[in-house]
């Protein structure tokens, strides 16, 4: 069986949930299984919805002491749940909490694991060969996995959510819950816009803004194309813009299908973070800038003049259509 770990922070499904869910049932169906989706906390609401894309059940350990995230109690239950449903198969989001737990759960189960996956593995006998991007995305290794348990985390995007089914009844599933060695006094969270992992449209800038006065004409395009507003690190450590937005080898790495770069040079620990999207566009006056060897459109010109002039299209575009 694949249990899949649906996340729902502050009780809410979001996209990652779902490609998930979706990615589990494809694996499921490549070793003719079936695709079981684990919810956390008492305050997940929907959870049902997770039958759409390919859960054949959904169970949820409703104990409210998982309503905030705490990566060693995570841990714990969700190797008890896949103990108790017999689970082969364990797959988890790529995102923080995933990241931080998957090691955990490894060390658990006794299982393999391979973290950051961005298609579906090849069953062989009783192993499991999977591949993903290594060195920055500049190759891609295969791993074999033959332990009796084995565990994957998605990447971002790399599987499009799929309703290929029903909304499921949930079921209740007691396992123990440890007592937390943390308590959480506060939550802080950014409101309002996809997370950078999710987002499928980025627009993203850099130095050549001159200064933080002039995000404007960048939000302005991110608003028109709906996108999510990322930066470099440079933008990032001078407090131009929140460091949640920076992007790159040391900031977030992400996997839109559109990424647009406004006035960035590319310099090789940027694009080692946004060199996995689908398409890539760039803006920047210096025909020399590297960012242009990795781009599939440029433009060469003056952001200034060439961003509103793109927002104002893109908006012209939408009335019309």
């Amino acid at each position: 069986m694949v249990l899949v770990y649906a996340e729902s922070p502050g009780g809410q499904f979001k996209k990652s949930a779902f490609e998930a869910v979706t990615y589990g049932k494809k694996v499921a169906g490549l070793l003719g299984t079936s695709c079981v989706a684990v919810v956390l906390g008492a305050n997940a609401s929907g959870a049902g919805e997770l039958g759409r894309y390919g859960a054949s059940r959904v169970v949820q350990v409703a104990d409210a002491a998982l309503d905030h995230f705490d990566s060693q109690v995570y841990a714990a239950v969700l190797s008890a749940a896949a103990r108790e449903l017999q689970a082969g198969v364990l797959i988890l989001n790529h995102t923080s909490g995933g990241k931080s737990i998957a090691g955990r759960l490894a060390v658990r189960l006794q299982a393999g694991l391979v973290s950051g996956v961005n298609g579906l593995p090849v069953a062989s006998g009783t192993e499991l060969r999977v591949k993903k991007s290594v060195f920055s995305g500049k190759a891609v290794a295969e791993y074999a996995i033959v332990s009796p348990v084995k565990i994957l985390s998605l990447t971002g995007n790399a599987v499009r959510p799929e309703a290929m089914g029903q909304p499921v009844a949930v079921e209740p599933l007691a396992v123990p819950v440890p007592a937390a060695r943390v308590s959480v006094k506060s939550v802080k969270t950014i409101e309002g816009r996809v997370p950078l992992p999710e987002a499928e449209v980025v627009v993203s800038a850099g130095r050549g803004m001159k200064d933080p006065a002039n995000w404007g004409i960048v939000e302005d395009l991110a608003a028109a194309l709906e996108a999510t507003t990322a930066c470099s690190r440079p933008v990032a450590d001078s407090e131009w813009r929140p460091h949640h937005e920076h992007v790159g080898q040391t900031g977030i790495a992400i996997r839109p299908n559109l990424y647009i770069a406004i006035g960035i040079s590319g310099a090789i620990q940027h694009l080692a973070g946004v060199n996995n999207s689908k398409v890539i566009v760039v803006i920047n006056k210096d025909p020399e800038a590297p960012f242009f060897k990795a781009a599939d459109y440029g433009v060469v010109g003056d952001l200034f003049d060439v961003v509103p002039r793109l927002t104002e299209a893109v908006r012209k575009f939408k009335a019309a259509h």
